[in-house]
Protein backbone atom coordinates (compact mmCIF):
# COMPACT_ATOMS: atom_id res chain seq x y z
CA UNK A 1 0.00 0.00 0.00
CA UNK A 2 1.24 3.52 -1.14
CA UNK A 3 1.53 5.92 1.92
CA UNK A 4 1.45 9.08 -0.26
CA UNK A 5 0.14 9.66 -3.56
CA UNK A 6 2.95 11.03 -5.32
CA UNK A 7 6.63 12.61 -4.44
CA UNK A 8 5.04 15.94 -3.92
CA UNK A 9 2.49 15.06 -1.49
CA UNK A 10 5.66 13.22 0.45
CA UNK A 11 7.52 16.52 0.65
CA UNK A 12 4.46 18.38 1.57
CA UNK A 13 3.80 16.04 4.65
CA UNK A 14 7.43 16.07 5.60
CA UNK A 15 7.55 20.01 5.90
CA UNK A 16 4.25 20.01 7.69
CA UNK A 17 5.69 17.67 10.12
CA UNK A 18 8.74 19.18 10.88
CA UNK A 19 6.39 22.50 11.23
CA UNK A 20 3.92 20.82 13.42
CA UNK A 21 6.88 19.31 16.00
CA UNK A 22 8.62 22.57 16.15
CA UNK A 23 5.56 23.95 16.89
CA UNK A 24 4.72 21.79 19.74
CA UNK A 25 8.82 22.05 20.23
CA UNK A 26 8.50 26.16 20.84
CA UNK A 27 5.43 26.04 22.94
CA UNK A 28 6.77 23.60 25.35
CA UNK A 29 9.91 25.70 25.37
CA UNK A 30 7.93 28.73 25.70
CA UNK A 31 6.30 28.03 28.31
CA UNK A 32 8.85 26.43 30.60
CA UNK A 33 10.84 30.09 30.10
CA UNK A 34 8.37 32.62 29.95
CA UNK A 35 4.90 30.77 32.26
CA UNK A 36 6.79 28.31 34.22
CA UNK A 37 3.91 28.87 36.86
CA UNK A 38 1.52 26.34 34.70
CA UNK A 39 3.31 23.13 35.86
CA UNK A 40 2.58 23.99 39.59
CA UNK A 41 -0.53 23.63 40.51
CA UNK A 42 -0.88 26.87 42.87
CA UNK A 43 0.82 29.48 41.00
CA UNK A 44 -1.57 28.36 38.24
CA UNK A 45 -4.36 28.66 40.13
CA UNK A 46 -3.13 32.32 41.16
CA UNK A 47 -2.71 33.19 37.13
CA UNK A 48 -5.80 32.16 36.83
CA UNK A 49 -7.56 34.23 39.10
CA UNK A 50 -6.21 37.02 37.99
CA UNK A 51 -8.56 36.90 34.98
CA UNK A 52 -11.52 37.58 36.55
CA UNK A 53 -14.77 36.88 34.78
CA UNK A 54 -12.64 35.26 31.56
CA UNK A 55 -11.04 32.57 34.12
CA UNK A 56 -13.38 29.91 32.65
CA UNK A 57 -12.35 30.38 29.28
CA UNK A 58 -8.28 30.59 30.47
CA UNK A 59 -8.66 27.26 32.53
CA UNK A 60 -10.11 25.60 29.38
CA UNK A 61 -8.23 26.11 27.06
CA UNK A 62 -4.97 25.37 29.82
CA UNK A 63 -7.24 21.92 30.34
CA UNK A 64 -7.22 21.58 26.42
CA UNK A 65 -3.52 22.59 25.91
CA UNK A 66 -2.72 20.12 28.63
CA UNK A 67 -3.93 17.19 26.05
CA UNK A 68 -2.22 18.25 22.63
CA UNK A 69 1.13 19.93 24.06
CA UNK A 70 0.50 17.61 27.16
CA UNK A 71 3.16 19.58 29.72
CA UNK A 72 0.84 20.13 32.37
CA UNK A 73 -0.91 17.50 34.28
CA UNK A 74 -4.38 16.99 33.64
CA UNK A 75 -5.19 15.71 37.11
CA UNK A 76 -3.48 18.84 38.75
CA UNK A 77 -5.38 20.99 36.56
CA UNK A 78 -8.81 19.67 37.38
CA UNK A 79 -7.32 19.85 41.21
CA UNK A 80 -7.56 23.69 40.64
CA UNK A 81 -10.63 23.60 38.53
CA UNK A 82 -12.19 22.51 41.76
CA UNK A 83 -10.18 24.71 44.11
CA UNK A 84 -11.19 27.82 41.80
CA UNK A 85 -14.83 27.01 40.49
CA UNK A 86 -16.22 24.16 43.10
CA UNK A 87 -17.04 20.76 41.92
CA UNK A 88 -19.62 21.30 39.81
CA UNK A 89 -18.34 24.28 36.90
CA UNK A 90 -14.88 22.85 38.21
CA UNK A 91 -16.00 19.51 36.87
CA UNK A 92 -17.64 21.15 33.71
CA UNK A 93 -14.81 22.98 32.95
CA UNK A 94 -12.48 20.19 33.15
CA UNK A 95 -14.24 18.15 31.14
CA UNK A 96 -15.04 20.33 28.35
CA UNK A 97 -11.35 21.46 28.17
CA UNK A 98 -10.39 18.18 28.37
CA UNK A 99 -13.03 17.28 25.27
CA UNK A 100 -11.54 19.53 22.71
CA UNK A 101 -8.22 18.04 23.63
CA UNK A 102 -8.96 15.26 22.74
CA UNK A 103 -11.19 16.05 19.78
CA UNK A 104 -8.06 18.38 18.45
CA UNK A 105 -5.88 15.37 19.30
CA UNK A 106 -7.71 12.73 17.25
CA UNK A 107 -8.48 15.09 14.74
CA UNK A 108 -4.78 16.11 14.22
CA UNK A 109 -3.59 12.40 14.02
CA UNK A 110 -6.16 11.88 11.55
CA UNK A 111 -5.62 14.69 9.19
CA UNK A 112 -1.75 14.60 9.11
CA UNK A 113 -1.41 10.63 9.36
CA UNK A 114 1.08 8.06 11.27
CA UNK A 115 3.82 9.84 10.10
CA UNK A 116 2.87 12.96 12.33
CA UNK A 117 2.06 10.65 15.09
CA UNK A 118 5.15 9.30 15.63
CA UNK A 119 7.06 12.47 14.89
CA UNK A 120 5.42 13.86 18.23
CA UNK A 121 4.83 10.56 20.69
CA UNK A 122 7.17 9.29 22.47
CA UNK A 123 8.27 5.37 20.61
CA UNK A 124 7.68 3.55 23.96
CA UNK A 125 4.32 5.03 24.00
CA UNK A 126 3.37 4.04 20.69
CA UNK A 127 5.65 0.80 20.89
CA UNK A 128 2.91 -0.08 23.88
CA UNK A 129 -0.50 1.07 22.21
CA UNK A 130 -0.48 0.93 18.74
CA UNK A 131 -3.34 -0.73 17.11
CA UNK A 132 -4.76 -0.93 21.12
CA UNK A 133 -7.86 0.81 20.43
CA UNK A 134 -8.68 -0.82 16.78
CA UNK A 135 -8.98 -4.14 18.59
CA UNK A 136 -10.31 -3.18 21.70
CA UNK A 137 -13.33 -1.22 20.47
CA UNK A 138 -15.57 1.32 22.87
CA UNK A 139 -15.68 -0.82 26.04
CA UNK A 140 -11.81 -1.38 25.97
CA UNK A 141 -11.29 2.34 25.11
CA UNK A 142 -13.49 3.01 28.09
CA UNK A 143 -11.88 0.68 30.92
CA UNK A 144 -8.67 2.29 29.16
CA UNK A 145 -9.19 5.83 29.78
CA UNK A 146 -10.77 5.46 33.29
CA UNK A 147 -7.39 4.16 34.89
CA UNK A 148 -5.22 7.68 36.02
CA UNK A 149 -1.88 7.29 35.43
CA UNK A 150 -2.04 5.96 31.99
CA UNK A 151 -1.07 7.72 28.91
CA UNK A 152 -4.68 8.75 27.32
CA UNK A 153 -3.56 11.72 25.11
CA UNK A 154 -1.30 9.43 23.47
CA UNK A 155 -4.51 7.12 23.03
CA UNK A 156 -5.90 10.24 21.29
CA UNK A 157 -3.66 10.42 18.84
CA UNK A 158 -3.46 6.91 17.94
CA UNK A 159 -7.12 6.91 17.96
CA UNK A 160 -7.32 9.45 14.72
CA UNK A 161 -4.93 6.89 12.76
CA UNK A 162 -7.83 4.24 13.31
CA UNK A 163 -10.93 3.30 11.37
CA UNK A 164 -12.95 5.35 14.87
CA UNK A 165 -15.19 8.05 14.01
CA UNK A 166 -15.07 11.12 15.56
CA UNK A 167 -17.92 11.06 17.73
CA UNK A 168 -17.49 7.57 18.58
CA UNK A 169 -14.34 8.34 19.97
CA UNK A 170 -15.40 11.13 21.72
CA UNK A 171 -18.37 9.05 23.50
CA UNK A 172 -15.83 6.54 25.21
CA UNK A 173 -13.56 9.20 26.45
CA UNK A 174 -16.06 10.76 28.00
CA UNK A 175 -17.42 7.62 29.65
CA UNK A 176 -13.63 6.98 30.43
CA UNK A 177 -12.55 10.16 32.14
CA UNK A 178 -15.26 11.15 33.61
CA UNK A 179 -14.64 9.37 37.37
CA UNK A 180 -11.09 10.34 37.79
CA UNK A 181 -11.42 14.07 37.11
CA UNK A 182 -14.46 13.75 39.32
CA UNK A 183 -12.79 12.83 41.97
CA UNK A 184 -9.94 15.43 41.55
CA UNK A 185 -12.17 18.26 41.32
CA UNK A 186 -14.29 17.22 44.10
CA UNK A 187 -10.96 16.76 45.92
CA UNK A 188 -10.00 20.70 45.11
CA UNK A 189 -13.45 21.69 46.26
CA UNK A 190 -12.73 20.22 49.52
CA UNK A 191 -9.50 21.76 49.82
CA UNK A 192 -11.28 25.41 49.04
CA UNK A 193 -13.59 24.96 52.04
CA UNK A 194 -10.73 24.09 54.57
CA UNK A 195 -11.66 20.21 54.55
CA UNK A 196 -8.12 19.28 54.16
CA UNK A 197 -8.02 14.99 55.45
CA UNK A 198 -11.17 15.12 53.48
CA UNK A 199 -9.39 16.03 50.21
CA UNK A 200 -6.03 14.39 51.20
CA UNK A 201 -7.95 11.07 51.16
CA UNK A 202 -9.67 11.20 47.98
CA UNK A 203 -6.17 12.45 46.42
CA UNK A 204 -4.57 9.24 47.77
CA UNK A 205 -7.09 7.37 46.06
CA UNK A 206 -6.59 9.05 42.66
CA UNK A 207 -2.67 9.34 43.09
CA UNK A 208 -2.79 5.48 44.55
CA UNK A 209 -4.79 4.36 41.55
CA UNK A 210 -2.49 6.52 39.45
CA UNK A 211 0.58 5.24 40.42
CA UNK A 212 -0.44 1.64 39.65
CA UNK A 213 -1.63 2.75 36.12
CA UNK A 214 1.81 4.28 35.14
CA UNK A 215 4.04 1.56 36.25
CA UNK A 216 1.60 -1.26 34.96
CA UNK A 217 0.68 0.05 31.74
CA UNK A 218 1.06 -3.36 30.05
CA UNK A 219 0.00 -5.48 32.21
CA UNK A 220 -3.75 -3.06 32.44
CA UNK A 221 -3.65 -3.02 28.49
CA UNK A 222 -3.79 -6.58 28.43
CA UNK A 223 -6.34 -7.17 31.26
CA UNK A 224 -8.14 -4.43 28.81
CA UNK A 225 -7.85 -6.38 26.15
CA UNK A 226 -9.26 -9.26 27.82
CA UNK A 227 -12.08 -7.54 28.91
CA UNK A 228 -12.86 -6.38 25.80
CA UNK A 229 -12.43 -9.68 23.84
CA UNK A 230 -15.64 -10.45 26.01
CA UNK A 231 -17.64 -7.81 25.90
CA UNK A 232 -20.69 -8.35 23.65
CA UNK A 233 -20.28 -5.08 22.30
Amino acid sequence: MRLFSSAEARRRSVILLVAAAAALVAVYAGLRRYAPFVFHPEELRTWVEGFGVLAPVVFTLLQTAQVVVAPIPGQGVALVAGYLFGPVLGTVYSLVGVLLGSAIAFTLADRYGRDFVEEILDEAAIDRFDGFVDRVGIPGLVALVAVPGLPDDVICFLAGITNWRLRTFMVAITIGRLPAYVLTVYAGGKLASGRFVSAMAILGVVIGISAVGYYKQEEIRDVVQRFAERSPF
